[in-house]
């Protein structure tokens, strides 16, 4: 998980529809600038576009399964998609 914020502005990352070394390479909606996770860095950098070499931070996370995470959080909500 990363931070959306570089240097006071805020950004929406999707998937570029790309792959390098097995993992996803992003772009910000914003500025179409390219993301990804360089081996041995912290966190995601910039490798293309207007935040050239800039980094979003990493946070901590945990890979788990809902029914785990609801027993351990059971006040956690979450949005559904409308189902009609």
């Amino acid at each position: 998980m990363y931070s959306r914020v570089t240097f006071g502005d805020e950004i929406t990352l999707g998937a570029s529809g790309w792959t390098y070394n097995n993992t996803f390479v992003l772009y910000d909606h914003q500025t179409e600038s390219i993301w990804y996770h360089l081996s041995g860095e912290d966190g995601l950098t910039c490798i293309s576009g207007f935040y050239v070499d800039r980094k979003l931070a990493e946070f901590n996370s945990t890979l788990t399964r809902w029914s785990t995470w609801k027993n351990s959080n059971p006040g956690t909500k979450f949005l559904r998609p409308d189902s009609k």
